[in-house]
């Protein structure tokens, strides 16, 4: 699947070119959508989305279920029709100019929706047919090599295993040369060795001038993949940063410590002022920012209270933390959360709503 995966980047076409384009690959400014109705009765699924995607960039759209994320992916791709505000693509309103904003954009979506009696050379064919692709533009087997296809291009489609289909849903996006590529879930359901041949399959796609919007319940995958992440609930966004400057939220870290012998009951001195937790007899665990001083004061209160180590380990805040610390329950002003303004950079507070 590597061997030949930047033969299949974007190249122009009606969509234009990965590598230029406007700044902006993707932008939302108020975006709504309310089911059943336009008033409060009505299910707020998007509740005034602004989004940023930078051209080139590898940007993940974080979530709990129902959070809003399918429906802003199904508005962008013209299968929902918004309530309010406005969507871009690649420069083009959704809305204003929807054949070249539809031109610019490739969505691969969660569910395997193929047909079994197809082969993967008729899917592609078909899908250039749908955007009026030119037989002699067209590069189907081109595009199933560089997914590790080309071996199976006239074999039925329900004779494709899970993973293969996957692979055959990325390459049906690409047949019309999208500069902007959307992965819904990509990697659901496959097993360890094929998400990492996905990753590596993106990485590429996006230095060959894609850019890629990623939704994923896999936060190693979001924090391994994307430069920039926003996180939605409740249809609001309530974080919107690079990835580095999101995972410095919390600024943990957590060391625990197994002693060689039974810790005293009482922990007076330097031990004592850093307040470890008991996990045991033999296991304290010390939680501390980033800004402290950490390991070095740990090792020498317990070297002033002569306790021997026999081992110890470290764990520092990762994607997951920062995901559970912005979504998990309501805070203790009945919903209001702190959440960072995605296009101004400001700090705005955002009301959660109704779980769409």
């Amino acid at each position: 699947m590597e061997q030949t995966a930047h033969s299949a980047a974007p190249q122009g076409g009606e969509a234009g070119d990965g590598a230029s384009g406007p700044e902006l690959a993707v932008e939302t400014r108020a975006l709504t959508k309310i089911y059943g109705g336009r008033d409060a009765t009505g299910r707020r699924a998007l509740d005034a989305v602004d989004l940023a995607v930078p051209r080139g960039s590898i940007f993940g759209l974080l979530g709990p279920n129902g959070a809003g994320k399918s429906t802003l992916i199904n508005i962008l791709a013209g299968l929902v029709v918004k309530t309010g505000g406005t969507a871009r693509i690649w420069g083009h309103d959704i809305d204003g100019d929807t054949r070249a904003a539809r031109a610019a954009i490739g969505v691969v979506p969660q569910e395997l929706n193929l047909d079994s009696f197809f082969t993967p050379r008729e899917v592609m064919e078909q899908q250039a047919g749908f955007y009026a692709v030119p037989k002699r533009e067209r590069r189907t087997m081109e595009i199933l090599e560089a997914v590790g296809l080309a071996d199976k291009a006239d074999a039925y489609a329900r004779s494709l295993s899970g993973g293969m289909r996957r692979r055959l849903l990325v390459a049906k996006a690409l047949v019309h040369n999208p500069p902007v590529l959307v992965l819904d879930e990509p990697t659901a359901g496959v097993d360890v060795e094929l998400r990492r041949s996905l990753w590596a399959y993106v990485r590429r796609l996006n230095e060959n001038g894609a850019t890629i919007l990623l939704t994923t319940h896999y936060l190693e995958e979001a924090e391994a993949l994307c430069d920039r992440i926003a996180i939605i609930d409740h249809g609001r966004v309530i974080a919107c940063e690079p990835t580095p400057d999101l995972l410095k939220r919390l600024d943990q870290r957590t060391v625990t410590v197994t002693l060689a012998s039974e810790a005293p009951g009482a922990l007076t001195g330097q031990l004592g002022a850093l307040a470890p937790e008991r996990a045991g007899p033999h296991r304290l665990v010390f939680r501390f920012s980033g800004r402290d001083s950490g390991i070095p004061a740990i090792l020498a209160a317990l070297q002033e209270a002569g306790l021997a180590i026999a081992d110890l380990a470290t764990e520092e805040t990762d994607l997951e933390d920062i995901f559970l610390s912005l979504t998990a329950g309501d805070g203790e002003d009945g919903g209001r959360r702190e959440a960072r303004d995605p296009m101004a950079g400001t700090v705005a507070v955002a009301r959660a709503g109704p779980d769409p």
